[in-house]
């Protein structure tokens, strides 16, 4: 470390990122006293390759075995590959790959050792965030919400604002900017959505062998089921009032409801059904919102968007209209997060994940 982290100081952190999606890690540096943003930094992104992924997802849904250790040995690997391309930082926020999550069972698992990853860089090491809120009763996710917080500061909105990550995943955070911390009680709301890209990204893995449909080219030319949409829209998750959150594979049925549909009937209805659960979720915001600012790869699908926007009653951008790095958002969050632990402050709250009280989770690890 080049210098002793101090309850006051700024720190360069370096946050990691392996998301829902499968694709690969971000990685990004934040100087933050972790109130504030002060500068981003450098960043990076390394994609999986066919194998690495195809470990991944089949490690999804378990919790231990063979699966999990495979699925481990590649995180650790990746991770350690790309933060060796960074320097001159003093702390590392290390998120790990979910495999499972079950906040409402038996936990969650983010496969990736923190440790080991220390002993790697000779950098103290923050991971495992999600254990500590789930055990204090919360859902363990979304975190992000802090971090969104500090970048409404950043950006400097006077109203509230959504922020909308389309991962795998969707989640959505309502930020309140009159607050002056993300603890307090009307600061943030925060809840899982439902299927982002994971449902979309996985019937092109099963159809035709792609990652993705790249900026919603399939879709766009498809015919949207509507019995299916109406009926995915009758779950009773999208009723459940926030906090709350999602597996990946928590609606494993949509694959098979879509699979007499064509690749780009299929296609559309899948990417409607996740409009479908955004739109839901913002029936639950407490107030109207000035705009929607959207980060996550599903901002890169064209389709998606267009759809979103049309379905919204609030102006609907990316993040990178404001300034911000729809990219590696999340990584800087989870550098943002690694600052807060170190420091003893709040990483999650009642707001965001439902957690008792508001709490500091994070194991640290030093090498």
């Amino acid at each position: 470390m080049n210098s002793p982290i101090t309850r006051s100081g700024s720190v360069r952190s370096l946050g990691t990122m392996s998301g829902t999606s499968l694709d690969g890690i971000d990685a990004a540096i934040l100087e933050t006293d972790g109130h504030q943003i002060f500068r981003f930094g450098k960043k990076r992104y390394r994609p999986y390759n066919a194998d690495e992924r195809r470990i991944l997802r089949a490690g999804l849904d378990h919790w231990q075995g063979a699966a999990v250790i495979q699925a481990e040995n590649v995180v650790n690997r990746a991770h350690a590959e790309l933060l060796a391309e960074f320097h001159d930082f003093e702390l590392v926020g290390f998120h790990g790959q979910t495999l499972a999550h079950e906040p409402r069972g038996r936990g969650t698992l983010q496969a990736g050792d923190g440790k080991a990853l220390a002993d790697s860089v000779g950098t103290p090491v923050v991971w495992d965030f999600r254990s500590e809120d789930i055990v204090r009763g919360g859902e363990g996710a979304p975190l992000a919400p802090f971090f969104h917080f500090a970048c409404s500061k950043w950006i400097g909105v006077t109203k509230p604002v959504c922020f909308l990550n389309l991962g795998g995943v969707g989640n959505v955070t309502y930020v309140n900017p009159q607050c002056d911390r993300p603890e307090r009680d009307e600061a943030l709301l925060a809840f899982d959505t439902g299927p982002a890209n994971a449902l979309i990204d996985d019937l092109m893995q099963i159809r035709q062998g792609l990652t993705m449909d790249k900026h919603g080219c399939l879709a766009k030319t498809g015919k949207v089921n509507t019995d299916i949409v109406d009926a995915f829209g009758k779950h009773p998750y999208f009723d459940r009032k926030p906090p709350k959150s999602l597996d990946r594979n928590d609606f494993p049925e949509m694959l098979e409801l879509v699979s007499r549909e064509t690749d780009a009937d299929a296609a559309a209805t899948l990417t409607a059904l996740s409009v479908a659960s955004i739109v839901r979720g913002l029936e639950h915001l407490p107030s109207l919102v000035s705009h929607i600012l959207v980060t996550g790869g599903g901002r890169k699908n064209s389709e998606l968007m267009h759809k979103l926007r049309e379905s919204c009653s609030f102006p609907v951008d990316s993040v990178e209209s404001v300034g911000l790095d729809g990219d590696m958002l999340e990584a800087q969050a989870f550098a943002y997060l690694a600052v807060r632990v170190m420091k003893g402050l709040a990483t999650s709250g009642p707001s965001t994940t439902g957690v008792s009280v508001p709490v500091s989770g994070g194991i640290v690890s030093r090498p």
